[in-house]
């Protein structure tokens, strides 16, 4: 069962701007897990405010990445803003609340305010800080897949397959889940035939497809070879490109000039008023997370798309959301993630490999 998290946080300054600094707290049934404070030098009352969220959401997410957290602060401006009911203009808030945003699952965290005197733990921590304390920093442990590789535990290993060439891939044309949904090319089946026969060599038990043209003629050359027989799972469907689809990114730039450049700033941008990468990442975890649970100790195929995969990359390596732009899958290769049947830990084995 998820474990439920509570973080009270809170900052102030001695001047707005002044001497600034947070307090967070951590809790678990009651239970202080994480106390932290800590000056940040001269800023606003708003910026050690979105200090203490950031604090308390980056202690919560090493205790237990896949729990459910329920934030209280008594800062409206913060609140309102993290559960999107207000509009971000200050450009240093936006930058704090995609900080914020890119620690933890969105899906699991609410936002609640609360009254000052209901603080009062975060804001004594944050006074702390304002008056010369320095916390403590405890130990925590990172580096937990040594013990899974010797423990015998056996993961669920997940083959990511992006489909084959389509009319559209060489251009790099977007395409999306509301698109054209194009088939394969002659190349793309030729591609998917050799990737099928790598696949019959790791001899995964169950093939799972995503219920796009491409995705369905890629699977079902390897149901040929695998005699595996397709589930289709929506999860897995490409992001949706909204009024992009179809045209390159040069021709985005050109008639979309300022939606480009968000675009190209921000993950949690949603192109062409479609699905944003963020959101695509966090679609592709709750997936990954929900098939590991299914099939645990097992070897699963899945065909997909380009940008699911890379969000399942950026999430087993429990990177920035912002690592999104630093991955790219060819088409027709295969992407291995291992995930941990005990706790979900996960741990990238190979990135976009293709049959020599």
């Amino acid at each position: 069962m998820a474990r439920v998290l509570n973080i009270t946080a809170d900052g102030g300054s001695r001047g707005n701007p002044g001497p600034a600094a947070y307090g967070a707290v951590v809790t678990e049934d009651g239970k202080i897990l994480k106390e932290l404070f800590a000056s940040i030098g001269i800023a606003s009352n708003n910026v050690a405010e979105y200090s203490g969220l950031i604090a308390g959401l980056k202690a919560a997410h090493e205790i237990d990445p896949e729990a459910t957290i329920h934030v209280k602060m008594d800062s409206k401006l913060v609140i309102e803003q993290m559960s999107g009911r207000w509009q971000i203009k200050h450009p240093d808030m936006r930058d704090l609340a995609k900080q914020a945003r890119d620690i933890h699952p969105m899906s699991l965290i609410t936002f609640t305010w609360i009254p000052r005197d209901e603080n009062s733990h975060a804001d004594r921590l944050a006074n702390k800080a304002l008056d010369g304390e320095i916390a403590i920093t405890p130990y925590v442990q990172k580096n937990f897949l040594h013990e899974r590789l010797v423990s015998g535990e056996v993961p669920t290993t997940i083959y990511f397959i992006r489909h084959g060439e389509t009319p559209l891939t060489a251009s790099r044309r977007f395409s999306g889940s509301g698109g054209s949904n194009p088939p394969l090319t002659e190349t793309g089946r030729e591609q998917a035939k050799a990737i099928a026969q790598e696949l019959k060599k790791r001899d995964p038990k169950h093939l799972i497809v995503s219920p796009m043209q491409r995705t369905i003629d890629t699977a079902e050359e390897i149901s040929k070879v695998t005699g595996l027989e397709a589930i289709f799972d929506e999860d897995w469907t490409e992001a949706s490109f909204g009024t992009w689809d179809g045209l390159t990114p040069t021709e985005v730039e050109e008639k979309y000039p300022d939606e480009y450049s968000d675009w190209v700033a921000d993950p949690w941008h949603e192109q062409g008023g479609g699905e944003s990468y963020a959101a695509t990442a966090e679609r592709a975890a709750s997936a990954l997370r929900r098939v590991a649970a299914q099939y645990p100790g097992e070897s699963v195929a899945i065909v997909t798309h380009n940008v699911v995969i890379k969000g399942a990359v950026t999430v087993a390596l429990s990177a920035p959301i912002d690592s999104i732009f630093h991955v790219d899958v060819l088409p027709c290769s295969i992407t291995t993630i291992k995930v941990w049947p005990s706790d979900g830990l996960m741990a990238l084995f190979s990135l976009s490999e293709r049959p020599s």
